[in-house]
C-alpha cells in the first residue's frame, strides 16, 4: 500500500515539474511570450495551493485512501485533456483541474500512513514514501525537457495520464484492505471547523509556522542554485540544471538509510544534522571559487533538507490525529504557500545584493531555523 502511494505521489510530483522545462517550446507552439507560457505552471501551483486546504477535511470524512483513488483517476483524465488541448487556453484550462486533482494526493498519503503506521515506525514509513515524490520531480522535468527538444511536448501528459490510470486501478483494487486497515476518522469534515481544531493545538502552530519559514528560507534558495552557478562559474544553464538535480540524490540516499538516521540520531538529532548539513552545502555552493565542488554541495543540500523535511512531517501526522487530514493538509498549504513568497523574495534579493550573499545569509538562516527546531522538539516530551 505504502509502493502504491508512492506510485500515485511520483505522478503527482512529476505533474507539478513537468511544464518546467517545456516553456520555450510552449511559447513556440502556441506563438506566445515566455511570460505568457509560464501561467501553465502558475495556474497549476494556485489550484495546487488552495486545494489542499479542501482534501484534508474531505478524507477525514469520506476515507483518505478512497478520496486518492478518486483524485488520482481524476489526475489521469486531466492529464489527457492537457496532452488533447486544442489551443493555449485549453492548456490552461486542463493545468488548472489538473493541479486541483493532485493537490490531494501528497497529503492525505501522509495523512493516511498516520493513521495506519504506528508513531515509532512512521518516520522510516514517510521516508520511503518520499522517494515517489523526489523521483517524480526529478523525472518530471527530465521528460518534459527531452520530449519537448523532440517537439512532441503533448507526450509527458500522455505518459502521465498512463500512469495515473495504473496507478488509480491498483488502488481502486487494494481500497477494501486499506479501509479496514484505516478507517476515516470520526469527525464531522467540515473545513473551517477542522482548520480550527488543528490551530488550537499549541504544537501544531509551531509546526506550521516552522514549515512555512523553512519553505521560505530554503525553497528560494533552491530555485536560484542553477542560477548563481550559471553567473558566478559561467556553466550552461544546462549543465548547472543538471548538477542541482544531485539534490534529488541527496534525497534518495535519506530514504534509503532512514531508519538508520533515526534510531542513530532521534528526531531532534535527525532536525539538527539536518540543518548542519544544509549549512555546509549551501556554503559551500555559494563560496567556492571552483564549479566541481558543486555537486557535492547540491548532494548534501539534498540530504539535510530531507533529514529536517522529514523529521517535521512525521511531527504533521501526529500533531492533531483526531483530524489528521485537515492537519497535514495545512501543513502542506503552509509549506506551499512559503515556497512562493521564497522565490518571489529571493528574486528581489538577488537582483539587487547578487546571488553568492543571498545564498550564504540564506544558508546561515535555515540552519539556524532548524537548530531552534530540534530544540523545541527536544523540550516536547
Amino acid at each position: 500500500m505504502i509502493a502504491l502511494l508512492a506510485f500515485a505521489s511520483f505522478g503527482s510530483a512529476a505533474s507539478m515539474r513537468v511544464a518546467d522545462a517545456q516553456l520555450p517550446a510552449l511559447a513556440d507552439a502556441f506563438a506566445i511570450s515566455l511570460a505568457g507560457a509560464a501561467q501553465v505552471i502558475t495556474v497549476f501551483s494556485i489550484a495546487y495551493g488552495l486545494l489542499q486546504l479542501a482534501y484534508g477535511p474531505l478524507g477525514d470524512r469520506q476515507g483518505k485512501w478512497r478520496v486518492i483513488t478518486w483524485a488520482t483517476f481524476a489526475c489521469a483524465l486531466t492529464a489527457l485533456a492537457c496532452a488533447l488541448a486544442p489551443d493555449y487556453n485549453g492548456l490552461l484550462i486542463a493545468r488548472l483541474l489538473a493541479g486541483a486533482s493532485c493537490a490531494a494526493i501528497i497529503p492525505l498519503s501522509m495523512a493516511w500512513i498516520g493513521d495506519a503506521v504506528p508513531y515509532e515506525r512512521r518516520q522510516g514509513v514517510l521516508a520511503r514514501f518520499l522517494l515517489g515524490q523526489i523521483l517524480g520531480m526529478a523525472i518530471g522535468q527530465w521528460i518534459g525537457g527531452l520530449a519537448a527538444d523532440f517537439g512532441q511536448w503533448r507526450a509527458p501528459f500522455v505518459a502521465l495520464a498512463l500512469c495515473f490510470a495504473m496507478a488509480g486501478i491498483a488502488m481502486w483494487r487494494a481500497q477494501a484492505d486499506a479501509l479496514v486497515a484505516a478507517p476515516p476518522q470520526a469527525r464531522s469534515g467540515h473545513l473551517l471547523r477542522e482548520s480550527l481544531y488543528v490551530l488550537r493545538e499549541r504544537w501544531a502552530r509551531v509546526i506550521l509556522a516552522v514549515v512555512f519559514v523553512e519553505g521560505v528560507l530554503l525553497f528560494g534558495l533552491i530555485a536560484f542554485l542553477a542560477t548563481h552557478l550559471h553567473l558566478k562559474h559561467g556553466l550552461s544553464l544546462g549543465r548547472a540544471g543538471a548538477i542541482v538535480t544531485l539534490y534529488a540524490a541527496g534525497g534518495v540516499i535519506f530514504a534509503l538509510f532512514a531508519r538508520h538516521f533515526v534510531q542513530r540520531l532521534g528526531e531532534s538529532g535527525l532536525a539538527q544534522a539536518g540543518g548542519a548539513l544544509l549549512l555546509c552545502g549551501l556554503l559551500l555552493a555559494a563560496l567556492s571559487p571552483v564549479w566541481w565542488t558543486a555537486p557535492l554541495a547540491c548532494l548534501a543540500t539534498g540530504l539535510g533538507f530531507y533529514m529536517f523535511h522529514n523529521t517535521l512531517q512525521t511531527n504533521a501526522t501526529q500533531m492533531a490525529p483526531e483530524a489528521r487530514g485537515a492537519a497535514v493538509s495545512l501543513f502542506a498549504c503552509f509549506f506551499f504557500v512559503g515556497q512562493t513568497v521564497g522565490v518571489a523574495l529571493t528574486a528581489v534579493l538577488v537582483q539587487h545584493l547578487g546571488s553568492t550573499p543571498v545564498l550564504s545569509v540564506g544558508a546561515v538562516a535555515v540552519a539556524a531555523l532548524a537548530a531552534v527546531f530540534a530544540w523545541l522538539r527536544a523540550r516536547k516530551k
